[in-house]
């Protein structure tokens, strides 16, 4: 059994990374709520701006929209995983890194594929098995619309020139604080919506059908990869409040099993001091 000292040493530092965990547990809390918000607001705008997209890409061709709905043979895929800029939060990262490698190695398995990294963890891992050709770690540090714009509009640049034949997007949805799902999108070519016949006779056009779409497609993309970081940004914090809420409880578990191992060897060591002194007052008397 291991000595006084040492176990109190234990419980010590135990108790200091409980303290920590659960300031890391409330923090993630506030930020969490703020994130929730934000996605929770943006979320039926940008369902029924894709929604819309979908409906008018079947009628897309020849206008100069069609760009970006052009399908072609797939033979190079651009994969956007995005992931956190730090850890501690359970298997957020791991999750999209999983499913970022088993659409490369698998799902596009004889096609050339690349990786454009949005988050510090994606780009630390798959910078060591894939090319990354783009990093945008620092979204974070001013997650705005203007922002995550800017690289929408290079990834568009990109399916547009022809560099790539597939856009894909890898992240987790926010469901709740417990629960994250992994999303795969089709970012380019614009995926039609499956209903039977054509929906364009729905609409009317006003000022004029391509002067719309110039300006909806490239929106509604913008609005896809916003929400989509929006949804992971949220994820990030609620995975890891549980974690460090399971990591919290795990601390505090350990440190009452010291505690209670503590006082055992210090009962022990209480009544082997008394059984000494005993054995010595008897053997002075004999």
């Amino acid at each position: 059994m291991a000595n006084l000292k040492e176990i109190r040493n234990r419980i010590s530092s135990v108790s200091s990374t409980m303290q920590i965990t659960s300031a890391m547990k409330m923090v993630s809390a506030a930020k969490l709520k703020k994130a929730q918000d934000a996605i929770t607001a943006m979320r039926p705008y940008a369902d029924k701006l894709t929604e819309l997209l979908q409906n008018l890409s079947t009628s897309l061709e020849g206008d100069s929209g069609s760009r970006y709905a052009d399908e072609r043979i797939v033979k190079k895929v651009l994969i956007v995983s995005i992931t956190s800029n730090r850890g501690l939060c359970g298997a957020f990262n791991t999750n999209i890194l999983k499913q970022s490698v088993n659409l490369a190695e698998n799902v596009h398995l004889g096609k050339e594929v690349d990786f454009v990294a949005v988050g510090k963890k994606a780009n630390d891992y798959l910078g060591k098995r894939f090319n990354v050709i783009a990093n945008h770690s620092g979204v974070y540090d001013d997650l705005t619309f203007d922002n995550v714009a800017e690289i929408a509009e290079s990834l568009m640049e990109l399916f547009t020139n022809g560099d790539y034949d597939r856009i894909e997007i890898v992240y987790n949805k926010f469901k709740n604080a417990a629960t994250q799902i992994i999303m795969t999108e089709q970012f380019l070519p614009i995926v039609p919506l499956e209903t039977e016949g054509s929906t364009s006779a729905d609409y009317t056009f006003e000022p004029s059908k391509v002067e719309i779409i110039e300006q909806l497609i490239p929106k509604s993309l913008k609005t896809q990869l916003y929400k989509g970081i929006r949804d992971s940004f949220a994820s990030e914090h609620g995975a890891r409040m549980t974690a460090m809420h399971k990591a919290t409880d795990n601390a505090t578990e350990m440190r009452d099993q010291l505690k209670l191992t503590y006082n055992k060897a210090r009962q022990a060591s209480i009544t082997n001091e008394i059984l000494e002194i005993v054995g010595g007052a008897e053997a002075l008397k004999n």
